[in-house]
């Protein structure tokens, strides 16, 4: 199998002791964003699989929207990227 040279690891751990490659991140142009993708694009830039800036230009996402996730994910982990509970961790 060849694999494609490219800026960047290949194979990260995760804190976890997960290993995450490219292959495991959303493919570019994704459109429906759910909880599990938000997270796994969020999880690649932590690593350094993959910059912010990459992730941003790859996805079609905004640096806020990132910002959003990656915040959301510190406060409340996983859940806090999902929309329907999106009002649940919201502030009065």
């Amino acid at each position: 199998m060849y694999l494609r040279k490219g800026p960047g690891p290949r194979v990260v751990t995760l804190p976890d002791g997960t290993q995450m490659t490219r292959a495991d991140l959303p493919p570019p142009g994704t459109t429906r964003w759910v909880a599990r993708r938000k997270a796994a694009v969020v999880r690649g830039v932590e690593s350094g699989l993959i910059t912010m800036d990459e992730a941003v230009e790859r996805y079609g996402l905004s640096e806020e929207e990132y910002a959003s996730w990656r915040e959301m994910i510190s406060r409340y982990g996983t859940d806090g990227l999902k929309t329907t509970l999106l009002q649940q961790f919201r502030v009065p």
